[in-house]
């Protein structure tokens, strides 16, 4: 008897790998961080890659993004391995298709919210009016309009992380990568983040990539892959304890 085929057309994907591996180190101090990773990130979905510490979640990231260069196999990014970018083409990937949220926000004290939203305009040459709209655009979509003129001091931990999103997408980038984005939140602060995100991700129609070792925030998202000693394994458990 013949098996029922699935006619639903499966989601492009912005991101795949193939046999992907990152080694540090050599002979017997090696340590394989990155162990053979075959994965399709669908394009528009916000993703939750979830571990230990130490089970190579950041590495796995930084391969994706073009922060760090594999061993072993490739990483296709629109369909382009990014083996083949030069530096000054990996400098312009991140400039503008590729944004980055990271846990400890990275923002500069001295400056207001809008203008660390700015900055990576400013760098790029942006006019100042461009600039002013785009940052205000951004903040907005975080829920920050109104607290755009203050520093991050003055800002509560949950809000300098909203700092930080909005200017991961001012560039208007095809993805974005967080990096444990709610490591240093509670767990409320932690949710409404995640809700954030989701957020941006039907707003923007960007692909958001997190690696978190909170499995309530990875309940959140569109979907969820484990990864343990640097390979992939199944889908994790994210009901809560009590119902398990």
């Amino acid at each position: 008897m013949m098996g029922i085929r699935d006619s639903r057309p499966r989601p492009e994907s912005i991101i795949s790998t193939e046999d992907l591996s990152r080694v540090f180190g050599s002979g017997e101090t090696a340590v394989t961080a990155v162990n053979a990773v075959n994965l399709e990130v669908p394009k528009g979905e916000l993703m939750a890659v979830v571990g230990r510490s130490g089970s190579g979640k950041t590495t796995l990231l930084n391969l994706l993004s073009g922060l760090d260069r594999p061993t072993n196999g490739k990483v296709m990014f629109q369909g382009r391995d990014l083996a083949t970018f030069s530096e000054s083409d990996l400098v312009e990937l991140r400039r503008h298709k590729i944004g980055f949220v990271f846990q400890s926000f990275g923002l500069m004290p001295l400056l207001s919210a809008q203008e660390n939203v700015e900055l990576p305009l400013h760098i790029s040459g942006v006019s100042w009016r461009e600039r002013r709209g785009r940052a205000m655009a951004s903040l907005d979509l975080v829920g920050l309009g109104p607290r755009a003129r203050h520093r991050p001091y003055e800002l509560s931990g949950g809000e300098q992380q909203r700092v930080s999103i909005a200017r991961a997408l001012v560039t208007g980038p095809e993805a974005i990568f967080a990096d444990e984005p709610t490591g240093e939140l509670d767990t409320t602060t932690a949710l409404s983040i995640g809700s954030i995100l989701k957020d941006v991700v039907k707003e923007s129609k960007a692909t958001i990539i997190i690696a978190t070792h909170d499995l309530t925030l990875a309940g959140i998202c569109d979907s969820v892959i484990q990864i343990a000693d640097g390979a992939l394994g199944g889908s994790p458990d994210l009901r809560p304890s009590e119902s398990r």
